[in-house]
């Protein structure tokens, strides 16, 4: 409703309160329906600022009515049912918009027992010879309006906040998501470089052409890491297309420097690619055994989380293994109870002692990201398991993640 309309909505109801107040009847129904009817007018002229103190007003108008209603008990005229009808119709629209809009539960409260009140209560002037049970009876019929009005004021008011509080989730669901994937790929990439780094100081000297190749691969670590944080702040930046941005953030972490498509999270058809950087950026050899039936079995949201294990594995092998001489990735499909699922292991050795290699920068620290714990979270959002621990060769980390996906699995079920 735009400004004028409701100033205009505002003049036929005060047009109506000075019809009602110039009308020859008794106060008893001329008062409580200009009351009403002129505080319905001033909260629709003034609104949304009259939302403040809607309740209030609501309130304000019932306890009016109730006044006149108590202060003149003698039979009223025929003619001031009109009136005093009128009134009733006004408080109950006033009652339902306080009941929807009033920003406090005292507002509400009062106007359901004043604005209530006198709308049940509006018939007992004219019923001045009626029994004590006919007053009861006849106040219960006419607070059903009253009841109709608080009803679908409390039923649009509490869809109101229901649709808040899923927005409130979806955000901070959002939040989180981007907090993993940052996690999950820039921290890939940081390591890398520092690995890199340590890496060119110690063949600086004696072989500056390694230095220099591995310098170039500190670049194209640095490319991919700032790739990354381009493409979350544009998805930041255009909430129309969170979705499909939020994918693309994901893709930047092995998607090379400046690649401007968006696209899904990267799942299983990337895992070479980022197997192969791992192995180019550090000491350690690694080897990938996949499985093609694995990938063609595998749901796109059981790639797209097997993908995060292994990039969350390896980014741990640099971070507090980065001696390791050996690792080992492997996929394949496996038979589980509840159906065929995807086991991802990742494995990585002892490292080498003749030439052991320095701890990563900030290895010791206690984790300012989510690491497994965020990881087993979200391994088990998609009905899987993770374990992490030592074994015979060293350390692993294993998921088995259900080749179906969430949707396919509630459709079984169903």
């Amino acid at each position: 409703m735009t400004r004028r309309d409701r100033w205009t909505a505002g003049g036929v109801t005060a047009a109506a309160a000075c019809v009602l107040a110039v009308a020859p009847c008794a106060p008893s129904g001329t008062v409580p329906a200009v009351a009403a009817v002129g505080v319905l007018s001033g909260v629709t002229a003034t609104w949304p600022r009259s939302r403040a103190g809607l309740g209030w007003w609501a309130a304000a108008a019932g306890a009016v009515a109730l006044a006149a209603t108590a202060a003149h008990p003698q039979p009223a005229p025929v003619e001031a049912a009109a009136w005093r009808f009128a009134m009733a119709g006004a408080l109950t629209l006033l009652l339902a918009s306080a009941v929807r809009w009033a920003p406090s539960r005292r507002q509400v409260v009062a106007a359901v027992l004043l604005a209530g009140g006198a709308i049940a209560a509006w018939p007992l002037p004219f019923m001045p010879e009626a029994s004590f049970l006919e007053r009861v009876g006849a106040c219960a019929f006419w607070s059903l309006p009253a009841a109709v009005a608080v009803v679908a004021g409390g039923y649009l008011r509490w869809g109101e906040r229901r649709t808040r509080r899923a927005v409130d989730r979806a955000r901070r669901a959002q939040r989180l998501e981007l907090a993993r994937d940052l996690h999950d790929f820039v921290a890939h990439d940081v390591s890398g470089i520092v690995v890199q780094a340590q890496a060119a100081l110690f063949v600086a000297e004696g072989d500056p052409g390694r230095a220099a190749s591995a310098l170039r691969r500190i670049e194209r670590s640095g490319l991919d890491a700032l790739a990354t944080l381009d493409r979350t702040v544009r998805m930041l930046n255009d909430p129309d297309g969170a979705h499909e941005a939020r994918g693309a953030d994901a893709s930047g972490a092995g998607g090379g420097a400046g690649a401007p498509s968006l696209g899904p999270p990267p799942g299983l058809e990337r895992l070479r690619d980022t197997v192969r950087r791992f192995g180019a950026t550090g000491p350690a050899r690694i080897r990938l055994t996949m499985a093609d039936d694995a990938v063609r079995a595998a749901s796109r949201e059981a790639g797209t989380t097997a993908y995060r294990v292994v990039v969350e594995a390896l980014t741990n092998v640099r971070r507090h293994a980065p001696a390791a001489a050996d690792v080992r990735v492997s996929v394949a499909r496996v038979r589980r109870s509840s159906g065929p699922a995807l086991e991802v292991r990742v494995v990585n050795g002892p490292g080498d002692a003749a030439a052991p290699a320095p701890a990563l920068p900030g290895a010791e620290r206690d984790g300012g990201g989510r690491g497994l714990a965020g990881l087993g979270e979200r391994v088990r959002a998609v009905g899987g398991t993770l374990s992490a621990g030592p074994c015979a060769a060293g350390w692993q980390v294993v998921a088995v993640l259900p080749c179906a996906g969430a949707a396919d699995r509630t459709g079984a079920a169903s």
